[in-house]
C-alpha cells in the first residue's frame, strides 16, 4: 500500500542531498514523519498546506518502512502512517508535484485516492 507525505520541495532537495528525510517542522516537533492514506491525502493538503505551492507528493510502500511506521489515530480517530524515524530518499516510489488550481486548492494526480 502507497503512502504519502507533503513535502516543501526545498526540504525534499535537501534530504536528497543527505539520503533520508527527517522531517518538516511539524514532524520533528511531534517526533515522527506525518503521512497519509491515498483517501486522507486531500483533506491533510486542505487542513495543513491550503494554499502554499511548491509542494511534492512524495509516494512510499508502507509495507516497506519496516516497524517504525506505526498506525495511530487521529483526526476523527482515523489511522494515519507515522514512521518514527528518518525516511530514506531511495524509499521513494515517485515525487510529484502539487501544484495548486484555479480556486487554491491542490491538484492531487488522479491515481491518488
Amino acid at each position: 500500500m502507497l503512502i504519502y507525505k507533503i513535502v516543501p520541495a526545498a526540504l525534499w532537495r535537501a534530504a536528497k542531498e543527505a539520503g533520508a528525510f527527517a522531517g518538516a517542522p511539524v514532524d520533528l516537533a511531534d517526533g515522527y514523519i506525518h503521512f497519509s492514506t491515498g483517501a486522507q491525502a486531500r483533506e491533510t493538503a486542505a487542513k495543513h498546506f491550503a494554499g502554499q505551492a511548491d509542494l511534492l507528493l512524495v509516494a512510499v510502500e508502507a509495507d516497506e518502512l519496516g516497524p517504525e511506521l506505526r498506525w495511530e489515530p487521529s483526526r476523527g480517530g482515523a489511522l494515519f502512517p507515522h514512521l518514527y524515524g528518518q525516511l530514506p530518499v531511495a524509499a521513494a516510489r515517485s515525487v510529484r508535484p502539487l501544484g495548486l488550481g484555479p480556486d487554491g486548492a491542490h491538484l492531487f494526480p488522479e491515481d491518488v485516492a
